[in-house]
Formats: C-alpha cells, sequence, structure tokens
C-alpha cells in the first residue's frame, strides 16, 4: 500500500481530464471506508480504552490542540498568515486520526485496543473538531460553511462508522468475521480511489502551482515529523514503550483522504496542497519512525540493564 499510494496520487495527476466526471463519487467512497472500519471495531474495544482515559486525552490534546497551532505557525513564518497555504497546514492537523495508524500500532507492538478508541473518537468528534479549530483560528479571514463541513463530516465519517460498530455489536462480532475480510480489500480499492480522483480534482492547480511544491514539501515533512513528536511526548508521563508507540503513532499518522475532500469542498485548491503532499510523507515517514522506535527502546533496555530509567514493555 506504501507505494499504491504515491503511484495512485500520481495516476490522479496525469489522468486529471478523464477522471474529472468521477470526482463527486468520493464522499461515497469515503463513506464506505469509514463503514468498513467501524466493522473492524467492537465497542468493548472502545470501552477498555476508557479504562485509562488521561493518555487518549492527552494524545488527543496533543493531536488537535498543540499541532494545529504548530501548523499555523509554520505556515505563517514560510508564507504569511493570509495563504491559503495555512488553511492547508492547519486543516491537515485538525482533520481524524488515520485509519492506517491500527496497522502500524499492531505490527510495532503498541495497544491495538487505545489506537481503535482513539481513532473511533477522533472521527467522531471530527464534525466539532474540524470546523470549530478552523473558526477559532482564522474566523472572518477565510470564508467557511461550518454547518456545511459538519454535515458532510456527519455523513461520511460519524453515521458509516457508528453502522459498522452497531452491526458488529448487533451481529455479536459475527457481521466483522463474515464480511471483514472482503469489506478490508475493498475498502483499501476505495481509498486509492479516493486518491485518484482526489489528485485529478487538484491535478490542474497543482500543475498551476508547481513552483511552490519545493517549499511547501519540507514543511508537510517538519509537520508530520513533530506530529511523531507529539505523540511521543504525550505518553512519557506513564513510562511505557507500547502507549509511547501507540499515541505517537496516532499523532502522526492523518485521515488525509478526508482532509482533501474537505480542502476542496469547502475552501480554494491551494488548501488542499499541504493535505496532498502529506499523502507522499506519512507513510514512508511511518516506517522511518518505527525504526527510529526501535533504536529508542534498544537504548531503553540498555540502561534499564544497567539500573537507569525503568520502562515498562510488556509482549
Amino acid at each position: 500500500m506504501s507505494l499504491l499510494t504515491p503511484g495512485a496520487l500520481f495516476l490522479g495527476f496525469l489522468c486529471s481530464d478523464a477522471l474529472l466526471g468521477c470526482v463527486p463519487l468520493v464522499p461515497w467512497l469515503f463513506a464506505y471506508i469509514t463503514f468498513a472500519m467501524g466493522l473492524g471495531i467492537r465497542a468493548q474495544e472502545v470501552k477498555l480504552a476508557f479504562t485509562r482515559p488521561l493518555p487518549m486525552l492527552a494524545a488527543l490534546a496533543a493531536a488537535h490542540v498543540l499541532m494545529p497551532l504548530a501548523a499555523w505557525g509554520t505556515g505563517t513564518a514560510l508564507f504569511g498568515a493570509e495563504s491559503p497555504y495555512v488553511v492547508g497546514f492547519v486543516l491537515l492537523m485538525l482533520i481524524p486520526l488515520g485509519i492506517s495508524s491500527l496497522m502500524w500500532v499492531g505490527v510495532s507492538g503498541g495497544l491495538p485496543a487505545v489506537i481503535t478508541a482513539l481513532v473511533t473518537v477522533s472521527s467522531l468528534l471530527s464534525p466539532l473538531i474540524v470546523p470549530l479549530g478552523l473558526d477559532l483560528m482564522f474566523g472572518a479571514a477565510i470564508e467557511m460553511d461550518t454547518r456545511g463541513i459538519m454535515l458532510d463530516l456527519l455523513l461520511i465519517v460519524v453515521l458509516p462508522t457508528a453502522a459498522g460498530i452497531a452491526l458488529n455489536e448487533v451481529s455479536r462480532g459475527r457481521a466483522a468475521a463474515v464480511l471483514q475480510p472482503a469489506a478490508g480489500f475493498l475498502s483499501k480499492l476505495a481509498f486509492l480511489a479516493v486518491i485518484v480522483l482526489n489528485a485529478a480534482a487538484i491535478g490542474p492547480h497543482v500543475h498551476a502551482l508547481g513552483g511552490a511544491i519545493p517549499a511547501l514539501l519540507p514543511a508537510v515533512v517538519l509537520l508530520v515529523a513533530i506530529g511523531y513528536a507529539a505523540g511521543y511526548a504525550a505518553a512519557l508521563p506513564w513510562r511505557s514503550a507500547e502507549l509511547t508507540t501507540t499515541l505517537a503513532f496516532g499523532c502522526g499518522i492523518r485521515n488525509v483522504s478526508l482532509g482533501i475532500v474537505i480542502g476542496l469542498g469547502y475552501f480554494r485548491p491551494e488548501a488542499a496542497v499541504p493535505v496532498v503532499l502529506s499523502i507522499l510523507i506519512q507513510q514512508p515517514g511511518a516506517a522511518l519512525f518505527r525504526s527510529l522506535l526501535r533504536k529508542i527502546y534498544e537504548r531503553w533496555a540498555g540502561r534499564k540493564a544497567s539500573g537507569g530509567v525503568t520502562i515498562e514493555r510488556r509482549g
């Protein structure tokens, strides 16, 4: 998937004219993706994570309060407060945590129940977090259909996620066992289709703004890196390697396909460009961060063996 994602992005750019007529399908595809995500979630997993609510609150505060402020500061310093790119940077940090963080947490020895709860709660709160955050940071400086954004997020994120969870609960997990293999595969195809179509929609504008890309790309890399660092820092009080892994990937990976939908639907096309560029950064960045975590944990283990700092790590 890490190789297919940038491939889908470039395909959309190259075939923009041919694909523009299919762009209205994007909200429907995204609603299916979130339904498939919900289908793999049991309510008990979410409840279990809330037995330790402070780490979740710390992660949500880092992801949706500190990071938007960092995005605003970075964008303003580089492009000026009036630039539509600043809206894109902030939008990138307000959108929900990314579904793919579940995979990275799972393969990196994190806490599946906690990251599942984090992604679910972040997604369910998105109709409030995204428009409220944009309004607080930009106010009258940008024209924004707050009600429209909230309604779209409700229809393509909250309701499909809730429907998937409800179906899984009513069937006592049987729906996930029967449907999830096919639903998961189809959701990956839908995800790639969303990227292709969103890239097609933004393609003409990216070609016109190509000169800004060299300045935008390093800024996006910096923000993604700060996201991982913020999640890492949020977990430090609990001195747990599993929790550190979970919160770091949670804060570092965002639902960028949703960000493009909102960016293209409600703002100038330039606002979606930083979110588009983050597609190229997130998955390679996750692989790099996983390697960095291994080195950090090895150092922790060495300090523990020598009588230094004790870090809990199970499994």
